[in-house]
């Protein structure tokens, strides 16, 4: 049995990552393994699962199905083994991913409390602004902000993301204060992970939504870039409490326009498709959305 089990954890991982290797990295066995499990397990049922080429695998139609039912056995003996351990004894790695700033700053400071609790778990992080493919990646659970696109994932919210707009003592030094919305349309604005180089900002204000559009020469592709651009004085920046608070207690950001409240946006995890959140990953996602709630 437990060669049946190995077949189907290796199949599963060589199905969701696409690669014999990839799988053969995470599960500790050399590719020629990974290659003839697979083999035997193509022989023994009498069906191709996956289709070889030179840069990826693929699934076939009874693979996919196989697929299905395979991650809901071991997601099944995962439970069992838990439900007989105890929730004080879950055992195991959780794979996360996050976006670099906010994760730094409001997810992994709350993870020594949950691996107190539990002191046979590890965590393997990865903290990038770039949404990743959870299912390719072996994810068990992303932290995600504002729209989710994967429709076919699983998701639980965690609560609300306040923002404000900020620049740096220097960049109001040389180029003034915004008091209005409408004023940014004068200013340079950085845009950050998700944006364009040329968008609309909307605020509200006694029940009033105000919209402008704003410019801007800087544009990148993660939090900390933002907030190095921001800092440096190249402009004015949307960012949250939560990941400005010691600058703007420092006082080398400022907030701005404190009359008008920019849209809170969501925060998710996400779990990847077609994968049932294991015992571990239900007990961290619990922990964290009720964290949040008692400290946001």
């Amino acid at each position: 049995m437990s060669d049946r089990l190995q077949e189907l954890a290796v199949f599963v991982r060589a199905a969701e990552s696409g690669s014999f290797s990839k799988a053969a990295r995470e599960l500790g066995l050399s590719q020629p393994s990974v290659s003839r499990i697979i083999g035997e397990l193509e022989a023994r049922l009498g069906v191709k699962l996956l289709l070889r080429t030179t840069r990826r695998i693929t699934v076939t139609d009874a693979g996919a199905l196989f697929l299905t039912r395979a991650r809901e056995v071991l997601a099944d003996i995962e439970d069992a083994e838990d439900a007989a351990r105890g929730i004080d004894s879950l055992r195991g790695t959780i794979r996360i991913t996050m976006p670099v700033m906010y994760g730094a700053r409001n997810i992994i400071p709350r993870l020594p409390k949950f691996l107190a609790a539990h002191t046979l778990l590890r965590v393997e992080l990865s903290v990038v602004d770039e949404r990743q493919d959870l299912v390719a990646e072996g994810t068990d659970v992303a932290i995600r902000l504002g729209l989710l696109n994967d429709s076919g994932f699983g998701a639980r919210s965690l609560g609300i993301l306040p923002r404000l707009v900020v620049a740096s003592p220097s960049y109001l030094a040389i180029c003034g204060t915004p008091k209005t919305p409408a004023d940014l349309a004068s200013h340079d604005c950085i845009f950050g992970p998700g944006q364009s180089g040329r968008t609309s900002w909307s605020f509200t204000r006694n029940g009033t939504e105000t919209s402008v559009d704003v410019r801007g020469r800087i544009t990148t592709d993660s939090g900390p870039g933002v907030f190095a651009c921001v800092q440096a004085g190249l402009g004015i920046a949307i960012t949250s409490p939560i990941m400005a608070g010691p600058e703007i207690a420092a006082g080398t950001l400022v907030p701005l326009l404190k009359s008008y409240k920019l849209s809170p946006i969501d925060v998710y995890a996400v779990f990847p498709g077609g994968r049932r959140p294991s015992t571990k990953v239900r007990a961290l996602v619990d922990y964290l959305a009720t964290d949040m709630k008692q400290t946001p």
